[in-house]
C-alpha cells in the first residue's frame, strides 16, 4: 500500500492574512462600494506608496463612506503628491541618528532595532514612508551587528523592536533575535512599537508569547488612533498580552478628519483602557512628505488636550507630544490654557 504523501502544513491564519492583504485600490473601492471615481487619485498615489491593507482592517470600515476613519488611513489620495515646505522625508532624523546596521540611538539608555522594513498596514501618514530599509536593517547576518554594538554599550538596558512592525518577522526570525537578546543581561525592558495587535489580532499566538519571554519587562507600544479599530478580537489579543504580565501603551497620531475632535479622542481612550491599554502619546504628525493633508495645526491640538483633560480622569488623558530631529526626548506640548 503506498505510502501518503504528507500534506503541506497550513500556515497560521496571521500568516495568510499578511500575504492576502489588499493591494488593489479599484478591489478595495468595489468591496466597501466606494465611487470608481476615486480610482485614478488611488492609483496614482499607490505608486509612490503601495496600498496595503489586511481583511480583519478592512471588515471594520464601513462600507459606502468615503469619509470612514479607517479608510482615510489606508487608501491612497491625490494629495500625497503635495510637497508643501516643511515637509521632508525624514522628518524626525532618522539617518544622522543610524549608529550602526539598523540601531537608531537617540535617547539616552534606550535603542531602536529596524528589524524589518514590512509592515502588515501602510498608514498614509507613516514617517518612514521613505525610509531605505533596505540599506538599515538590524536583521542582516542574524543580528550580529547590532548585537555588537549593543555589546558595546552597556548603559543602554532598553531594546525597541521597530520597523517597519516587528511583528511581521516569522517567529524563527524573532527568536533568533530574543534568544540572543536574553543572553545579554543589561536588557531589562524589551519594548515592541507595532501596529499587529490591532490590525492583524491573530498575531498573538502562545507562540508568540513563549518567544518573549525573558528577564526582563515586555512593554507593547499599540498603535491605535480610532475606537472603530479595537473591535472584540483585537480586545481578546491585547487581553492575551495582559495575561502575560506585559505593559500596554497606545501611541495615537492626531489626524485631520480620522481623529482630530474630542468627542473621537475621547472614544479612543474610553475604549483604549476597556480593553486594557493605556493611552500614551498623542503625537502630532510627523512632517513626512506626502502626508501634509492630515496634518491639525498645533493649536487645534492644544485645544484638544484641554478638552480631553476637562472630560476624562488624568489617567486616560495621553500627552500630547510631537519629535524633533536631533532632541534627546519627545518635545512635549502643553494643552491650551483655559480661556478664562
Amino acid at each position: 500500500m503506498p505510502i501518503p504523501s504528507p500534506q503541506p502544513q497550513t500556515p497560521p491564519d496571521w500568516r495568510r492574512q499578511l500575504a492576502q492583504a489588499e493591494r488593489d485600490p479599484q478591489a478595495l473601492l468595489q468591496r466597501l462600494r466606494l465611487p470608481l471615481s476615486l480610482l485614478p487619485a488611488a492609483e496614482s498615489a499607490a505608486r509612490l506608496f503601495p496600498l496595503r491593507a489586511p481583511e480583519p482592517w478592512v471588515r471594520r470600515i464601513r462600507p459606502g463612506d468615503p469619509d470612514d476613519p479607517l479608510l482615510l488611513q489606508v487608501l491612497p489620495l491625490y494629495a500625497e503628491h503635495e510637497t508643501p515646505a516643511g515637509f521632508s522625508t525624514d522628518p524626525v532624523g532618522d539617518g544622522p541618528a543610524q549608529s550602526g546596521p539598523g540601531i537608531l540611538h537617540k535617547y539616552h539608555g534606550r535603542v531602536l532595532m529596524i528589524t524589518t522594513g514590512a509592515c502588515a498596514i501602510h498608514c498614509r501618514y507613516c514617517f518612514r514612508r521613505h525610509f531605505p530599509y533596505s540599506e538599515s536593517q538590524a536583521g542582516r547576518n542574524d543580528w550580529a551587528d547590532s548585537l555588537a554594538w549593543l555589546d558595546g554599550h552597556p548603559e543602554v538596558d532598553e531594546v525597541i523592536l521597530s520597523g517597519g512592525d516587528p511583528l511581521t518577522l516569522s517567529d524563527r526570525r524573532l527568536g533568533t533575535l530574543t534568544r540572543a537578546l536574553r543572553q545579554r543581561p543589561q536588557v531589562r525592558r524589551l519594548r515592541l512599537h507595532t501596529r499587529l495587535p490591532v490590525v492583524l489580532p491573530d498575531r498573538v499566538t502562545a507562540e508568540l508569547l513563549a518567544l518573549l519571554d525573558g528577564p526582563w519587562e515586555v512593554v507593547w507600544v499599540i498603535h491605535s488612533n480610532h475606537a472603530q479599530e479595537l473591535d472584540e478580537a483585537v480586545a481578546a489579543a491585547l487581553g492575551r498580552l495582559r495575561s502575560a504580565g506585559h505593559w500596554l501603551l497606545n501611541q495615537a497620531v492626531l489626524l485631520r478628519r480620522v481623529n482630530d475632535s474630542a468627542d473621537a479622542l475621547e472614544a479612543l481612550s474610553r475604549r483604549l483602557f476597556q480593553v486594557g491599554v493605556l493611552p500614551y502619546y498623542l503625537h502630532l504628525l510627523d512632517r513626512v512628505q506626502g502626508a501634509a493633508h492630515f496634518e491639525v495645526p498645533e493649536a487645534r491640538g492644544q485645544a484638544l488636550a484641554a478638552e480631553l483633560g476637562a472630560r476624562l480622569p488624568g489617567y486616560l488623558v495621553p500627552r500630547l507630544a510631537r519629535e524633533e530631529a536631533g532632541e534627546p526626548a519627545k518635545t512635549l506640548v502643553a494643552p491650551a490654557p483655559d480661556a478664562d
